[in-house]
């Protein structure tokens, strides 16, 4: 790429789980963009929505090459349009079709700023960062209960037991413009994300996921397989998907000639850009000393 290289590599898997009989999510994992979508359970076609967002994708992002971010939110809106339109209409109303969107897409952010991984969401499937020994959840959940964590009414562990834990507050293809939470984080060093649906974080808290990422992985399917492993252990409740990507970016900037990399900003701070991120990237999960 233009100013300097990237090494990116991943790992992926879903699983319909112990209980469901039908997956309703999806992944796209094809450099330089990753995602996960979760189809909404209960609603019309919900495996079908998912779909429909990873196809959008596969037909607005060249593989294997950097996008930008208005590429990037033209590919959100359009498959907004594209599950939009799996909705029925029958003579109980409209069964509407919708799905959670979650992902990072490498992007020129423009204007000489160089490379940046652009953080996205819809919902609540999740982004989250790790620097090898804390694991940061970067997106914002868009549900009910976030809310009422976020006023002060109920704190993050009543969250987990709470009634309302399932209802999401937005989706691709709830409604006519699709709202997604964007962030800018600057492309330097080595960085992690993980990618992950619900059916994960539900069964397996962050310091599970923590001890995960920090082992030395022998499965067939890389670290996101043992996560899906792992939530399946635990119970397997709903469909479950992640996507690990590991990145090693040169040195934009100054195009380093000897191959050298820039070593990690301390804290990679998100960057707001539409909207906030999660308070300097909540710490969910740490690996013992």
């Amino acid at each position: 790429m233009q100013g300097g290289s990237a090494r990116i590599s991943h790992s992926a898997r879903t699983d319909v789980g112990r209980v469901r009989s039908v997956n309703e999510d999806a992944l796209l994992a094809e450099a330089p963009v990753y995602l996960v979508a979760d189809g909404m359970g209960g609603h019309a076609r919900g495996d079908a929505a998912s779909r429909a967002v990873v196809d959008t994708f596969r037909r607005h992002l060249v593989p294997g090459a950097v996008s930008t971010p208005e590429q990037v939110l033209d590919a959100i809106h359009s498959s907004n349009e594209a599950v939009r339109a799996l909705s029925q209409h029958g003579e109980e109303g409209t069964a509407v079709a919708g799905t959670t969107l979650a992902g990072v897409a490498l992007v020129d952010a423009g204007d000489g700023r160089g490379a940046h991984w652009m953080v996205f969401n819809i919902g609540d499937s999740r982004v989250y960062t790790w620097d090898g020994r804390s694991l940061r959840q970067l997106s914002v959940d868009h549900s009910a209960v976030q809310e009422l964590v976020d006023a002060g009414l109920i704190s993050a562990d009543d969250a987990e037991r709470h009634p309302d834990r399932n209802v999401i507050t937005r989706a691709i293809g709830a409604d006519e413009y699709a709202e997604p939470d964007v962030w800018l984080i600057p492309a330097a060093g080595r960085q992690v994300f993980l990618i992950c649906s619900d059916g994960l974080s539900k069964e397996v808290d962050g310091e599970g996921i923590a001890r995960i990422l920090a082992g030395d992985t022998g499965h067939a399917a890389g670290l996101a397989g043992e996560l899906v492993d792992a939530a399946l252990e635990h119970g397997g409740r709903d469909n479950v998907t992640a996507v690990i990507v590991e990145s090693e970016l040169d040195d934009w900037e100054h195009g380093d000639d000897d191959g050298a990399t820039r070593d990690r900003p301390p804290g990679l701070e998100p960057q707001a850009e539409q909207t906030r991120p999660r308070d300097g990237g909540a710490t969910v999960g740490d690996v013992p000393s």
